[in-house]
C-alpha cells in the first residue's frame, strides 16, 4: 500500500427537496384545500476519525464526495424523504484544512471524533404550511434549500509517542526493525526511507509505545532539498524525540548539528521537545573512538549520550527503558489535562 499523508477532496451536501403545491380533490368533499407536503431534508457530509486506516491513499482515487438530495413533498400532505448523510472516514490524527491550506478546520486526534464539513440544505415548506384564515387556498411552496460545497485539504499526522530523527544512513530503520516488528526498507544508501514507518515497541509485560521513524534529513531540507521536511509534520504530536547520530562518520557533532538546525527552522515546537541523543553503529568502532565521538556528541547536545547498536542490539534496553517511561508520563499528563474538561462535562449534564 502506498503511503500518502496530503491530499485535497471537493465534498457536496445534499439539497433540500422542493415543497409541493396540491390541492385536495376527491369526490363529495367540497372546499378540500390546500395539502401540498414539505420538501426532505439534505445529506450533510461529516469527516470521522477511524482506527483502522493509517494513510490517505483512498482519496487519491476519489475526491468528489456528495451527499443525497432531500426528496420534494407530495400531495396528501406527505414529505418528501430526507437524504442520507456522507460519513468519510479519515486515520486518526487527520487534520482538515480551508482550501487556503492554513485555515484549520479539526484536529482529528481521537478515534470516534467527527466534524460536520457541509450542512445539507433544509427542504421547502409546502402550501399547506401557507393555509390561513384568510388565505384559504394558497398557491405558494417555497424551494428547497441548495446544497453546500466546499474544498477541503486533508493532511494525516501519524499518532506515536516518539519520533526517530536523523541524517540519511543513520540506522534509524535498522534501529525500528531491531526493537519491534515493522519491517521496513533497508539497505546501504541514503534515502532509503521514502514515507514515515510506524512501529509498535514491546518493553514489557502490558509496556509498549509507538515509534515514529520518518526518512532522513539533510542541510537545507527546509528548503527542499532530498525529501525535505514535509515529513517532519509526523513527528510533531510525539511525547520525545530519539536523534539517532552515525558513530561510523568522522564529524558526529557536525551531523548532530545539522538536524538540529532543520528543526529549529522547520519551527512547531520540535526543537523545544524533549530529545534523547544516541550514537549508533557503536559494533563497527574500537573503544577508544567511542569514547572520544561520544564525548564530542555530548559537548554540542549538553546531554548524556547513549552508545548503541541497532544491528547488534547493544546497549537498546537501558535505552527502551528511558524511552518508556517519557511515553508513560506523556501519557499521564495528558489524562490529567483533559480530566478537568470531562468532569465539566459531567456536572452540565441534565436528564
Amino acid at each position: 500500500m502506498k503511503f500518502l499523508d496530503r491530499t485535497k477532496i471537493y465534498v457536496q451536501s445534499g439539497a433540500g427537496g422542493n415543497g409541493c403545491l396540491s390541492f385536495r380533490r376527491e369526490k363529495f368533499i367540497e372546499f378540500g384545500g390546500p395539502n401540498g407536503g414539505d420538501g426532505g431534508a439534505g445529506g450533510h457530509v461529516w469527516a470521522e476519525a477511524v482506527e483502522n486506516l493509517n494513510t490517505l491513499i483512498d482519496y487519491r482515487y476519489q475526491q468528489h464526495f456528495r451527499a443525497e438530495n432531500g426528496r420534494p413533498g407530495e400531495g396528501s400532505n406527505r414529505t418528501g424523504a430526507s437524504g442520507k448523510d456522507l460519513v468519510i472516514k479519515v486515520p486518526v490524527g487527520t487534520q482538515i484544512f480551508e482550501e487556503d491550506e492554513e485555515t484549520l478546520i479539526a484536529d482529528l486526534d481521537e478515534p470516534g471524533e467527527r466534524v460536520l464539513l457541509a450542512k445539507g440544505g433544509n427542504g421547502g415548506f409546502g402550501n399547506a404550511r401557507f393555509k390561513s384564515s384568510t388565505n384559504r387556498a394558497p398557491r405558494k411552496a417555497n424551494p428547497g434549500h441548495p446544497a453546500e460545497q466546499r474544498t477541503v485539504w486533508l493532511r494525516l499526522k501519524l499518532i506515536a509517542d516518539i519520533g526517530l530523527l536523523g541524517l540519511p544512513n543513520a540506522g534509524k530503520s535498522t534501529f525500528l526493525g531491531a526493537v519491534s516488528a515493522a519491517k521496513p526498507k533497508i539497505a546501504d544508501y541514503p534515502f532509503t526511507t521514502l514515507h514515515p514507518n510506524l512501529g509498535v515497541v514491546r518493553v514489557g509485560e502490558g509496556q509498549s509505545f509507538v515509534l515514529a521513524d520518518i526518512p532522513g534529513l539533510i542541510e537545507g531540507a527546509h528548503e527542499g532539498a532530498g525529501i525535505g521536511d514535509r515529513f517532519l509534520g509526523h513527528v510533531e504530536r510525539c511525547a520525545a524525540l530519539l536523534h539517532l547520530v552515525d558513530g561510523t562518520q568522522d564529524d558526529v557533532a557536525g551531523a548532530y548539528q545539522t538536524v538540529r538546525g532543520e528543526l529549529e527552522a522547520y519551527g512547531q515546537g520540535l526543537a523545544d521537545k524533549r530529545e534523547i541523543v544516541a550514537l549508533n553503529k557503536i559494533d563497527a568502532l574500537t573503544p577508544e573512538e567511542i569514547e572520544e565521538r561520544k564525548a564530542a556528541l555530548s559537548a554540542v547536545a549538553k546531554t548524556e549520550v547513549h552508545t548503541i547498536s541497532g544491528a547488534s542490539q547493544i546497549g537498546i534496553q537501558p535505552l527502551l527503558g528511558q524511552l518508556m517511561s517519557l511515553a508513560t508520563d506523556s501519557r499521564a499528563a495528558y489524562r490529567e489535562a483533559d480530566a478537568p474538561a470531562q468532569a465539566n462535562e459531567k456536572e452540565s449534564w441534565q436528564p
